[in-house]
């Protein structure tokens, strides 16, 4: 949290254009273990610029990766219907895995695609720290603890269906944000060779929190506001 005061602080956060944004819509995605207060801070700073952030709604980030693409999937629907136009995914860690496999899945209803911090090019290229914590979701659910990962996300066909839609070229433009300080998602596993690829000298965590990060950010996102066009969801 201390990095909160000098996000608030910086021009990156300050300096808003109300017209900058132009209606977007923006989907954000928290990561692995947390839920959409994660990233207020980020709704905040978009909607200050004419962008219409809306969370996720999947709780806690800690469920079948199959079944939370599916639940995106309606939450995207819902928005560019909302909107008029297509959506910007915009992931956090896990999230922005998530986010990605979705672009590939719908990419006629995608403006374009963030991701922070996000290990795309390994589903199980995290710190062993937090596959530990995977793994133990897993025996959970096994033991029938209901809405958690399950092992068939580590080695069953929901591990084979997303490997492949993370490996899968983008159609859409996209964005990935790395630090070589991330001690959680090795730095080499975000760099997405499908991506505008963007270091950052923040931790895993605080990525959210870097006005380093917002200011990087905001050209690439005004750019895609600008070359909006209409989308018809039942099309």
């Amino acid at each position: 949290m201390l990095g909160i005061p000098r996000l608030l602080a910086h021009p990156a956060w300050r300096g808003a254009d109300p017209g900058e944004g132009r209606g977007l819509g923006v989907l954000l995605v928290p990561g692995f273990g947390f839920g959409d207060r994660s990233l207020h801070l980020t709704g905040k700073w978009l909607r200050k610029r004419g962008y219409v952030p809306i969370g996720a709604r999947i709780g806690l980030n800690v469920g079948c990766t199959t079944a939370l693409v599916e639940r995106l999937e309606r939450r995207l629907e819902a928005h560019a219907e909302a909107t008029g136009d297509r959506v910007v995914l915009f992931g956090q860690s896990r999230g922005g895995g998530l986010a990605r496999i979705l672009a590939v899945r719908r990419p006629e209803l995608v403006r374009g695609l963030v991701m922070l911090a996000s290990p795309v090019l390994d589903q199980l290229g995290a710190h062993p720290s937090v596959l530990r914590v995977a793994r133990k979701l897993a025996r959970l659910s096994a033991a029938g603890v209901p809405g958690l990962l399950d092992e068939d996300c580590f080695t069953g066909a929901c591990y084979d269906t997303n490997s492949a839609g993370l490996a899968t070229p983008l159609k859409v433009l996209a964005i990935a944000v790395f630090s070589r300080n991330d001690a959680i998602a090795p730095w080499e596993l975000c760099a997405d060779p499908c991506a505008d690829c963007v270091e950052v000298s923040s931790s895993h965590t605080g990525m959210a929190l870097d006005p380093e990060v917002y200011r990087l950010l905001a050209p690439r996102l005004a750019a895609w506001a600008r070359s909006k066009e209409p989308v018809s969801v039942a099309g």
